[in-house]
């Protein structure tokens, strides 16, 4: 089948034998999502040899369970896949904690290739099927949709607070478009005024820089996966608050935990989040995601793909084999 594979910081398309495993569903992709960690991944934020992505929506064409026991999931459903692989023996697996799985593998990013092909095998506890209303064009959007939940699985977000999201791209969008849906008193540092429209058409209120109040901000959410933009979310959080890292961080970065310390501020790492309550809010047309969709390239365009995803300003580029 045809790829796009990563090595030594190169991707290249190339011609790679389709998934064989046993024990897992193998999927056809139909649509692909480029996200920020994939253009990390180029550059070399973390050392991954294979096939790139892992936001995707995809058709079940095998199974490695009969069909009574296919959890739902059978062939020929349109699905979405949760990228994190586990075992279900280790300690974090056993304590509820599968996404720490101490030996997962992960869509596109950790020992496992990913969705930039034809093909893609992902185990059936994975798999979730998406509504017949959910157009492929949403449903590719899950995984981010599902990241950016995960702020309010781990952060009780009330209409009272005063919240602050640093970084508008495209995860950032996301996570304002669920924010808003609390009534929490939000305000979005977007610096792309594509990204400031798509913002102020739905209501949600922009903040400049210069405008931020230092020790004033109850839920602080630092989405840029730049140094300055966590300084700036750094500054913004009043004493006792809290501060949610959506963003990875390439190297080492320079962080006066004295302050942190001082001002009691809860630090919140957020990565993975639950799909089915991702799925219901597109179905529900409460959260649409189609809005940040930029262009779309056939899979032997990838390599253009890839260099209008990394232009400035740059949202959703879509990959379709």
């Amino acid at each position: 089948m045809n790829a796009l594979w990563l090595e030594n910081n190169v991707i290249a398309l190339r011609e790679v034998p389709p998934p064989r495993k046993q024990q897992e569903a193998v999927i056809k992709i139909r649509k692909a999502g480029i996200c920020s960690t994939d253009l990390e991944l180029v550059k070399g934020y973390y050392p991954y040899t294979g096939i790139l992505g892992h936001e995707f929506v995809g058709e079940v064409i095998s199974s490695p369970l009969p069909p009574a026991e296919e959890r739902g999931v059978r062939v020929g459903d349109r699905v979405v896949g949760e990228i994190n692989a586990v075992c279900n023996e280790c300690e974090q697996c056993l304590n509820g904690r599968p996404t720490h799985c101490e030996s997962r593998t992960v869509l596109g990013i950790v020992n496992r290739d990913g969705v930039f092909a034809e093909f893609t095998a992902l185990p059936i506890a994975n798999l979730h099927r998406v509504p017949a209303s959910v157009p492929d064009e949403m449903a590719v959007f899950t995984e981010p949709l599902a990241a950016a939940l995960e702020i309010q699985q781990q952060v009780q977000v009330k209409p009272a607070d005063r919240v602050l999201l640093v970084g508008a791209g495209r995860l950032g969008q996301l996570i304002a478009q669920t924010l808003a849906l609390t009534g929490c008193d939000l305000h979005v540092v977007a610096r792309h005024k594509r990204q400031q429209d798509l913002l102020k058409g739905r209501g949600i209120r922009l903040i400049s820089e210069e405008e931020i109040q230092p020790w004033r901000w109850d839920i602080v959410i630092e989405a840029t996966g730049s140094p300055d933009g966590f300084m700036l979310a750094r500054r913004a959080i009043r004493p006792r608050g809290t501060l949610v890292l959506k963003s990875t961080y390439k190297g080492e970065m320079n962080v006066n935990f004295s302050s942190i310390v001082v001002d009691e501020v809860v630090v919140v790492g957020s990565r993975c989040g639950p799909f089915e309550p991702a799925l219901r809010l597109m179905e529900s047309g409460r959260v649409d995601p189609t809005v940040l969709i930029d262009s779309e390239f056939s899979l032997g365009e990838a390599l253009e793909a890839f260099k209008r995803a990394a232009e400035p300003g740059a949202l959703k580029v879509l990959v379709s084999p």
